[in-house]
């Protein structure tokens, strides 16, 4: 390793134990290369030419620390994403939670609500969304308030509207929305009855329930190891004995501590069922 890159490594340790120390926001153990690549994209937006100059506006510039935070939120989602997770879902899990007199899901890294609300119509249609609470949690407040206005894009609708029929939707998906005079449409009121929106860093803070499922797409392939490991405790330490866990399509237990304690229930979809 060269110099420049001992320097490298030691000014990003240096600028996130002081986002840390100062804040309360912990990126230490995010994936190394993620890191970079954020810290570098930022550095750029700002035309800084160190990282240390980072940390100076980091610590000393008030309101830049929302700036920063928000590189390390990749709020990149759709409704009914990945539509066969959500059919698999429907089919496999579904059945399962039918037997339950009331439903509680975790949905972990919400971002903007699209994976949420997905939900919310899935199991509306199934009959099960009375007697569900759906916990939407994510590291941003800002984000959480757009989550919370249902509010997307009408340009949107074409994928979300291909996505929810290849998740075994049989309505017209128009019925879930109405369009406004600025090109966005805002969904059916009644889809945000059930859902609790909170800010929850899954770095730092402690379990908030107990959960019938606990759902974690797309977030874990930015943290490292011993990160990776820390999530998937509180995940199984908030999950109902029979519980489901959803993860993203390049994430996995499988070479984990944590693959004895469940089943792979969905044998195409990373869906498995808490057994221990």
């Amino acid at each position: 390793m060269t110099y420049d890159e001992d320097l490298e490594k030691l000014e990003i340790e240096l600028l996130l134990n002081g986002v840390y120390r100062q804040y309360g926001f912990d990126f230490r153990d995010y994936s190394y290369s993620f890191l970079c690549r954020r810290i570098a994209n930022r550095m750029q937006a700002e035309n800084l030419k160190s990282i240390s100059g980072l940390q100076e506006k980091v610590l000393h510039e008030p309101g830049f620390i929302n700036r920063f935070i928000s590189d390390f939120s990749i709020n990149v989602t759709e409704m009914f994403r990945d539509p066969e997770f959500f059919l698999a879902f429907r089919e496999r899990v579904v059945p399962v939670l039918r037997e339950y007199p009331f439903i509680r899901i975790w949905h972990a890294g919400c971002s903007t609500g699209e994976e949420v609300y997905s939900m919310a119509i899935l199991l509306h249609e199934e009959g099960l969304y009375q007697k569900t609470r759906i916990y939407a949690t994510d590291l941003q407040e800002n984000i959480l308030e757009k989550a919370k206005k249902a509010v997307f894009a009408l340009e949107k609708m074409k994928v979300y509207t291909k996505n929810y029929h290849a998740a075994g939707g049989t309505q017209a998906f128009s019925e879930y929305y109405m369009v406004s005079n600025d090109k966005k449409v805002a969904l059916a009121p009644y889809l945000s009855e059930n859902i609790v929106f909170a800010p929850h860093n899954l770095v730092t803070d402690q379990s908030i329930n107990e959960f019938h499922v606990v759902i974690c797409r797309n977030v874990l392939i930015y943290f490292n190891n011993f990160l990776q490991e820390r999530v998937l405790n509180l995940f199984h330490d908030s999950l109902h004995y029979g519980g489901f866990l959803g993860l993203g399509a390049k994430e996995d237990i499988k070479f984990t501590a944590w693959n004895k304690f469940y089943d792979r229930f969905a044998p195409d979809e990373k869906i498995f069922r808490k057994i221990l």
